[in-house]
């Protein structure tokens, strides 16, 4: 017979067996995709590599501040140095330059503010009680931005280390100078950050997605796959491709300023094709395509829904339909091989597009002169067909340039 004891111990072990199969399971997993990283780093150019790198940057800025701050001029407050020179290896370098001067100014205005206040107080909590609240305000100024809490760590640093003078105030100050200077330096030099490929990639995912959700959609009208599981898949997936779209703009904004005091813009590949109207032009059109894939799928979830009031499309709508969307998916895909890759195959490409622009018109037009005889009499699903073919019209207008 079990006792309490005994019944407590077992509960352990099963806990503690599970936790462990669960943090190893966990392990696994993570170290898996770790390993996997490291190996995709070290084979080819990619995200992994750029963040390898700019980890070994980072090391390097604070070494090499420490190495003249700590070891060789053997400053009394040498760890400022490495510490402001391993945060500033930021992630461009026009991004590296602006924070280090902010971060700069904060740790300067908290140092400053500190030190006059220490001088004429004579009690560490009452100078405290009376410089947070003051540079914690000051960090607050939008000329600071997202650097101002350093005025509080720089006042932080002046009240917490012991006797407070002018002149170990003032070597704070120039070693953080010192600092940001070794940071933005080794961040500008040794293979400064352009994100040129992430941008690429972003926006052909979207164009990918987008031909895929549309693909799939057609495939079930031609399959009569009209079932609720179904298109409730194909419409969650049209709602994540507004986000994919946004890390596009977004990766696009990171692209312009990577370049922004970039000595590599004009030395590397990458930078053949920097982010200009024609990354903008396939961004709005993939904006579009965003909404287009939201509306058709969200049309047909109404259609499968047991509430939907809209008419379930017969086969002469169905099919014709289904046969534009496979157009608009192949237009989707020619257009981001014409606008993303290189020019050496941007001009068979535009052709094989505007081919492909000419079948999704033609589409456009068999769905006109179907829909009168298909939905008579019908004007909810007139009105809901006629908006979903205007919708795809603007869409084709813009898959071809001027």
């Amino acid at each position: 017979m079990l006792t309490g004891v005994h019944l407590s111990s077992l509960v352990w072990q099963l806990l503690s067996m599970e936790w462990m199969g669960w943090a190893t399971g966990a392990f696994r997993r993570h170290g898996g995709a770790a390993v996997r990283a490291v190996r995709r780093a070290w084979r080819e150019p990619g995200r992994e590599r750029d963040l390898m790198v700019q980890v070994g940057k980072a090391a390097l800025a604070a070494c090499v501040a420490w190495a003249v701050a700590g070891w060789w001029l053997q400053a009394p407050m040498a760890f400022v140095a490495p510490w402001v020179a391993v945060v500033l290896v930021e992630s461009t370098v026009y991004r590296s330059l602006a924070h280090g001067l902010q971060q700069v100014a904060a740790i300067a205005v908290g140092t400053v503010v500190a030190t006059c206040v220490a001088l004429v107080l004579p009690s560490t909590m009452v100078a405290m009680v009376v410089v947070l609240p003051a540079v914690l305000l000051l960090a607050q100024w939008r000329r600071l931005g997202s650097q101002g809490i350093y005025a509080a760590t720089g006042a932080l640093f002046v009240l917490t280390n012991g006797e407070v003078s002018l002149a170990t105030s003032g070597a704070r100050v120039a070693e953080a100078v010192f600092g940001a200077v070794v940071g933005i330096t080794v961040n500008a030099l040794i293979r400064p950050p352009v994100y040129l490929r992430d941008t690429r990639a972003a926006l052909t995912d979207a164009a990918r997605e987008a031909q895929e959700i549309l693909e799939a959609v057609a495939d079930g009208l031609d399959d009569g796959e009209w079932d609720t599981h179904a298109a409730g898949e194909w419409h969650e997936r049209a709602l994540r491709l507004g986000h994919l779209v946004d890390q596009a703009r977004s990766a696009i904004g990171w692209s312009r300023e990577s370049l922004r005091g970039n000595h590599r813009r004009r030395g590397t590949t990458e930078a053949v094709c920097p982010p200009g109207k024609a990354y903008d032009d396939a961004l709005a059109v993939l904006d579009h395509v965003a909404v287009h894939t939201a509306g058709v799928t969200r049309t047909v979830l109404e259609i499968v829904s047991d509430d939907g009031k809209a008419a379930r499309p017969g086969p002469r709508i169905a099919g014709p339909y289904a046969d534009f969307l496979r157009h608009t998916a192949r237009a989707i895909n020619l257009y981001g091989q014409t606008r993303l890759a290189g020019t050496d195959t941007e001009q068979p490409a535009d052709g094989a597009l505007r081919e492909a622009v000419e079948e999704l018109h033609r589409s456009l037009d068999e769905l006109h002169r179907r829909l009168p005889g298909a939905v008579a009499g019908d004007s909810d699903a007139l009105a809901t067909h006629g908006a979903l073919l205007a919708q795809a019209r603007r869409l084709a207008g813009q898959l071809v340039r001027d």
